[in-house]
């Protein structure tokens, strides 16, 4: 069982380009199969009454100047793209509207990622599964019907996905996890589950969702959880990231075998040498 394992820069870089490429170079590094972001009109996705709401940050006293500063466009996703090339390592984004789906699409990325915010939105689905590229869909802040509809929507279009147990609360507490709801996904939709996790600082419960068979997972990253932003209490600094991708090559790896229970080669010996006083 390979688990394809998403390194979440999302916004944690701070609308710093050169943050940015710090982290997907340490990404590249500890091991990721692929790097994402997130990727929003903000004028499209939140009203004017909430863009003007106070909300001090480093880039001024409303909502709207705080998500303008975190927000990357043009030339910073160029470069991304160019980094990411260059590394070869592999990138996606999640497109927060409809707009941001087509300017994702200038870069012919392989991967798609519904965030859980947008799985409720119909036309927004119908757009993104057009695009027939292989999509992650979280699947956080919803009831089982909303999955239904979903998942509906993508099989019309012919559109390969898989699903992604989540937990919209950043952090949440480790009784929140559900992660029953792996199995259960896989088996009503017959489809691969993932995991993408927002909860406390650690590994366990990520661990625990690949031995229940998660097929990605999909955690937040930073450079160090101090750092201004929503997010970054709920994601893993470098070397906690590395510690979750080397547990899980290690998971993976134990998890592999034909379910028949022999003698290994290994073994022999040791049966030879603990039963030589047995009469066999």
């Amino acid at each position: 069982m390979s688990v394809f394992i998403i390194s979440e820069i999302g916004i944690n870089h701070n609308g710093d380009i050169d943050i940015a490429k710090k982290m997907i170079k340490l990404s590249k590094e500890i091991g990721v199969d692929a790097v994402k972001f997130q990727k929003r009109d903000i004028n499209l996705v939140y009203s004017k009454e909430q863009l003007s709401k106070f909300r001090e940050s480093p880039w001024g006293t409303t909502e709207k100047e705080q998500k303008e500063g975190l927000e990357f466009d043009q030339k910073e996703y160029e470069i991304i793209n160019d980094y990411c090339n260059e590394l070869k390592l592999e990138w996606l984004a999640s497109a927060w509207d409809k707009e941001s789906i087509n300017f994702l699409n200038q870069f012919n990325l392989r991967i798609q990622k519904v965030p859980s915010a947008l799985i409720v939105d119909e036309d927004y689905l119908k757009q993104i599964a057009k695009n027939k590229k292989y999509t992650f869909i979280s699947t956080g802040m919803c009831e089982m019907e909303n999955i239904e509809k979903c998942v509906e929507i993508f099989k019309s279009y012919s559109c390969p996905f898989e699903l992604m147990h989540c937990i919209s609360a950043y952090p949440f507490d480790d009784n929140k996890a559900n992660l029953k709801m792996i199995n259960i996904l896989r088996e009503k939709f017959k489809c691969k589950v993932g995991y993408s996790g927002h909860e406390k600082g650690g590994q366990a419960i990520s661990f625990a969702a690949v031995s229940l068979g998660a097929s990605s997972i999909e955690r937040h990253f930073t450079l160090d959880r101090t750092m201004y932003g929503s997010d970054q209490s709920a994601s893993l600094e470098p070397e906690g990231f590395k510690s979750l991708v080397n547990g899980i090559r290690k998971i993976s790896n134990a998890l592999k075998g034909n379910s028949v229970k022999k003698i290994l080669p290994e073994e022999v010996e040791v049966a030879k040498k603990l039963r030589s006083n047995l009469k066999l």
